[in-house]
């Protein structure tokens, strides 16, 4: 190796290190809290339609020392706050010394986010001390944990003998503010911002720009994920950015100030309309590097679009359209209203799908569940002490003499005893997520529309071997007059090789526009004479599509539609492999109105038991 290549490495390594804080052995994930961080901010009042996300690092602007100017770090930070679509926290927390300390932090920052009234709070950096004050005031089981924190950050923060007096006399007015909250001091003007406090929300949430262009409308998007992008990078932060008018092709590719010449510019043109995106995690990583990204509407297609399309199913092979569509309102959150004849639901069936016989992987499993489901069939059984029947009952008859000889007879004597058959008074209506997300891999030899299929075909044989009506439908969406509602059995129809086939002519494609397949479900199951009626969805993920079906607003749509099915006297569940549904599912279905299969194999095992335990 070149000397001055390795002494280069080795200074970039003892200024890195030099230039390190926190603690990474006591770091705390917010994967690893998401689900009592949840918990509590539910509880405490905090909207329960909000996800919660990852916060995307920021600029702050404060002073750094010398070793952070030259190793580059510190430059940005990731606040805690929250709006309409989710609750944003730090990716991970390693600021204390005691993985306890950064666990009561995410506690902490919940706390104030569910407590938090943007109309009611006072403007500038009394924010902060504003809202530790009223969550300590509602909360006072919180002042110890508090006063924790508090003890443990103050010698974290800035040394003020070491900052220039104006930035010295902000220091101190903070750390006064931390331990006092009350009556928060003012604040000297200074030409940079004080260092970020951590035990407060963002000063400055940003604010959604509007789409001038209009990709959130309901035109066509030119998203790399809404065009089936096939490869993508698995990072849900919500980043800042601003749209532009797109740049010449041929223009220059970068423009930053001169003390940035070691970083990436503030604007980058990334232009590759037709190339692989074999750099993808180079722009990812230019991306992280960025404070503000500018996006601009290109409408040139790009290859990996190309393979996306190429992938759908062709006109001529696709499912037979049943009629001109159905039309269903949705729900509009914003509003509060639905919004009648919305929708467009296109019933289809397969009517060239061959009949098959069940796969010979799953003949086996097969036979255990219909052995198990045929005890649930309904007996014949001895109904006693009937006015009429087959046979005498004896033990009514003397009980009858015994009350005749006593003077004590009272109307006509029910002698009689008949044998009949019970009756479950059971109707299943399963709908099936058949969106071009389930075209993923689970492991080596499945995708989860493998699966998802093979817990049809269980689902289906357990059942019929139950002898419980039940019906099969699958879904999915390109937009909102465009639901594609596959029929797969109906009510009353038989179980056999022309359902299988059917079963395994499903594919998957488009997006999963929830709210309008449940309606159709719920139309569907209305019917049915049952004295109890299963809605089971089985899916893996939440609600989106092209339009503005995503985030809160199809979240809200699916629950409303849930709402509707509870409203009909039908009985909804959700069966999911998504593993972030613990961050949704509890507000769509409630806390006992889902299940999350961790392990998406077990899922077709797993589909008809939960069923007996749910019509038990």
């Amino acid at each position: 190796m070149d000397p001055e290549e390795n002494i280069g490495k080795l200074w970039d390594r003892l200024i890195t290190r030099s230039a390190r804080s926190g603690f990474p052995q006591a770091a705390v994930s917010l994967d690893a809290v998401r689900p009592r961080l949840g918990l509590v901010f539910r509880a405490l009042g905090g909207d329960p339609g909000l996800a919660i996300e990852a916060a995307a690092p920021e600029a702050h602007g404060a002073r750094r020392t010398l070793v952070q100017h030259l190793a580059a770090s510190h430059r940005r930070v990731e606040h805690a706050w929250a709006d309409s679509e989710a609750l944003r926290l730090p990716a991970r927390l390693d600021l204390f010394p005691e993985p306890g300390l950064n666990r009561d932090l995410y506690l902490w920052l919940a706390a104030l986010a569910a407590l938090d009234d943007p109309k009611a709070a006072p403007a500038g950096w009394v924010r902060g001390p504003w809202l530790v004050t009223r969550v300590l005031e509602d909360l006072p089981g919180m002042r110890t944990r508090y006063a924790r924190l508090v003890e443990a950050y103050l010698p974290l923060r800035p040394d003020p003998q070491r900052l220039p007096k104006a930035e010295a006399a902000a220091e101190v007015a903070i750390r006064q503010a931390l331990v006092d909250p009350r009556d928060p001091p003012a604040l000297p003007r200074n030409k940079r911002p004080p260092f970020p406090v951590a035990l407060w929300l963002h000063p400055d949430p940003p604010v959604p720009e509007p789409d001038p262009a209009g990709a959130g409308s309901e035109g066509e998007s030119n998203d790399p994920e809404a065009e089936g992008e096939t490869r993508a990078l698995e990072d849900r932060r919500r980043r800042r950015a601003q749209r532009v008018a797109m740049p010449e092709r041929d223009t220059g590719l970068l423009l930053f100030p001169f003390e940035s010449i070691m970083s990436w510019a503030e604007y980058l043109n990334v232009d590759r309309p037709t190339e692989d995106d074999e750099d993808l995690d180079n722009a990812a990583n230019a991306a992280d590097d960025l404070d503000m990204l500018s996006l601009a509407r290109d409408n040139r297609r790009s290859a990996s679009r190309l393979r996306f399309d190429l992938d759908l199913p062709s006109a001529a092979n696709d499912d037979t359209t049943l009629g001109s569509g159905i039309l269903l309102p949705e729900w509009d959150y914003r509003r509060g209203v639905h919004k009648p004849d919305y929708c467009r639901l296109q019933p289809m069936v397969a009517l060239e799908a061959e009949p098959a016989p069940l796969p010979e992987h799953l003949r086996r499993t097969a036979r255990r569940l219909r052995a198990q489901f045929q005890q649930l069939t309904p007996v014949r059984m001895w109904h006693k002490a009937q006015p009429d029947g087959t046979e005498i009952d004896l033990d009514a008859y003397q009980h009858f003499a015994a009350e005749r000889a006593a003077g004590q007879t009272n109307g006509d004597p029910a002698l009689y005893q008949d044998l009949r058959t019970g009756d479950r008074q059971l109707a299943c209506l399963l709908l099936a997520d058949l969106s071009l997300s389930t075209d993923t891999w689970v492991s080596n030899e499945a995708r989860v529309i493998d699966v998802i299929r093979d817990s049809l075909y269980l689902f289906s044989e357990s059942l019929a071997a139950a002898g419980d009506a039940f019906a099969l439908y699958g879904f999915s969406s390109r937009k909102r007059d465009h639901v594609r509602y596959h029929v797969l059995k109906e009510f009353g129809e038989r179980y056999g090789e022309g359902v299988r086939g059917r079963l395994a002519a499903i594919k998957p494609g488009f997006y999963t526009r929830m709210g309008a397949a449940l309606r159709q479900s719920i139309h569907l199951l209305e019917k049915q004479p049952a004295e109890q009626r299963l809605l089971l969805l089985l899916t893996d993920g939440k609600p989106n599509d092209m339009d503005q079906y995503e985030a809160r607003y199809g979240v809200e749509d699916t629950r409303a539609a849930v709402r509707e099915a509870r409203a009909a006297g039908l009985q909804p569940f959700c069966v999911t492999i998504d593993r972030d549904a613990e961050d949704y599912l509890p507000h769509l279905f409630g806390s006992q109105g889902y299940v999350v299969i961790r392990s998406p194999r077990e899922l077709p095992r797993r589909l008809p038991q939960l069923y007996a335990q749910l019509t038990r």
